[in-house]
């Protein structure tokens, strides 16, 4: 009896040494939304990390455009953490699945009065039980797990798309609203100046006043316009704060760079960028990854019909006169004879056939994405070219009259309906401005290429409060 106490202590005290410790981490509702109240853009923490991403941080006064912009909502997004963790246990999975199953031991102290001679009616056994896995399905679940983690990888990258993906759309919400407010306050000014001037010609007795309320309700529907544009400027403010991760009152005083929305790279119009985009996007490559889990989840299924080892070998002793010593050796095979594991393996064929079935619809859904995409963005460029060279006109025009008012030959009025035709245009070529960005946008979502997102600002996403080593390959 007392060795077999010695055997059980030594156990457990073997197996306690490697156990890992529970560490409370509560959460609190009020601290969260206090922590969330305090960050900002200046915060020294995410400086950090955008240098260590070779991004240079805006100082004081200086405008944050969107590649510094893309790295704070890297930082900060909620959603993108989310994703990370769940990858870091996508990668616990592995492990999970890579490790073999211990061996247990048994022993079962009995009582034994009739053994003659024997002053001791205690007998020890020792029963030690040693599953050995069959047919390879270790390794079958070790890829299944590598598959998801491939899986959850790709969903992570997914995610870091959304974020920009929501980001950029709000940062040009923004720029369309602070253009038009400013374009519609100039119109505005326009409008006030026919106005008066139309109310002097009443005033002489040269024209109707039916010309003035027809400028009079077009300066109107200009102010009434700009109000409109006031409130979705507010509104574009706290979806940008919302976009980044932050409190709306962190964009207070920070000034922003609209350089990008004016910009628009030719390389996204080539033939080629479909079958770069059907390999980056991040959602084909996901159900491409679930594929191909489905495939090692039904080599299990089928690695299952064979049963496993136990080799239970076994010792005996009787403390006593006697100096009993019985020895054991017994192999347990589980006896396949009412099922042969068929009900998992219908199950996995039909998870197989529906991770097919779900690769082709992402599939065929991306190329009609692509496709889409492609053709609102070069059509939203010929727009762009047809605004522009009407600017270019209207601008001519405007000097032309100017000239003729300085020199005589045409009224201020004339000048005035010129500012208001040009600044009419102005606004005509920033909503196809507007227009394009948000083709662009669109195309980016569906191409998903290197070209607009580098594979430096990937990793930045990915390894945002995590180490290199927590999402190791």
């Amino acid at each position: 009896m007392r060795i077999g106490n010695w055997v059980v202590m030594a156990l457990v005290v073997i197996s306690a040494g490697g156990c890992a410790q529970f560490h409370p981490h509560p959460l609190s509702p009020a601290k969260t939304v206090e922590a969330f109240g305090g960050r900002s853009l200046g915060n020294p923490a995410l400086r950090a990390f955008m240098e260590k991403n070779k991004v240079s941080a805006p100082g004081v006064g200086e405008a944050w455009n969107l590649k510094a912009l893309t790295l704070a909502a890297f930082y900060y997004q909620p959603g993108l953490a989310e994703a990370r963790v769940k990858l870091l246990a996508a990668r616990a999975g592995e492990i999970t699945a890579g490790e073999r199953p211990n061996p247990s031991i048994a022993v079962t102290p009995s009582y034994d009065s009739g053994i003659p001679g024997n002053f001791s009616p205690w007998l020890v056994p020792l029963t030690l039980d040693w599953p050995i896995e069959t047919a390879g399905k270790r390794g079958y679940r070790l890829a299944k797990a590598r598959h998801l983690r491939e899986e959850a990888r790709w969903n992570l990258v997914g995610a870091v798309w959304r974020v920009r993906s929501v980001l950029r759309t709000a940062l040009v919400d923004l720029y369309a609203a602070k253009g038009t407010e400013t374009l519609l306050a100039r119109q505005a000014g326009a409008q006030s100046r026919v106005v008066r001037m139309l109310e002097g010609q009443v005033a002489a007795g040269v024209l109707s006043s039916y010309e003035v309320t027809r400028a009079q309700i077009a300066l109107d529907t200009t102010i009434l316009a700009r109000q409109a544009t006031v409130g979705r400027y507010n509104q574009a403010c706290i979806a940008l704060a919302e976009a980044l991760g932050v409190p709306t009152g962190a964009l207070k005083g920070v000034k922003l760079c609209f350089a990008d929305m004016k910009t628009f790279p030719k390389g996204l119009t080539e033939s080629r960028v479909r079958q770069r985009a059907l390999f980056n996007r991040a959602d084909v490559r996901s159900a491409l990854a679930a594929y191909a889990a489905s495939q090692s989840e039904l080599q299990l299924q089928i690695a299952n019909q064979y049963p496993d080892i136990h080799l239970g070998p076994g010792y005996a002793w009787n403390n006593g006169n006697a100096g009993d010593n019985q020895w054991i050796l017994g192999p347990t095979l589980t006896l396949p004879v009412l099922n042969q594991n068929q009900g998992p393996i219908a199950q996995a064929k039909a998870d197989r056939k529906l991770a097919a079935a779900h690769f082709l619809t992402v599939q065929l859904s991306a190329l009609s994405r692509i496709d889409s995409a492609l053709a609102a963005y070069e059509s939203a460029l010929r727009e762009v070219l047809t605004a522009e060279g009407l600017l270019k006109n209207l601008r001519r025009r405007l000097a032309s009259v100017r000239a003729q008012v300085q020199a005589g030959e045409a009224e201020p009025l004339a000048l005035a309906n010129a500012e208001v035709a040009f600044n009419a245009g102005a606004r005509d070529r920033l909503n196809a401005l507007i227009k394009a960005q948000q083709a662009l946008g669109r195309l980016e979502d569906a191409v998903q290429s290197p070209l607009t997102l580098s594979p430096p600002a990937l990793h930045a996403a990915r390894t945002a409060h995590t180490t290199d080593e927590d999402l190791k390959k």
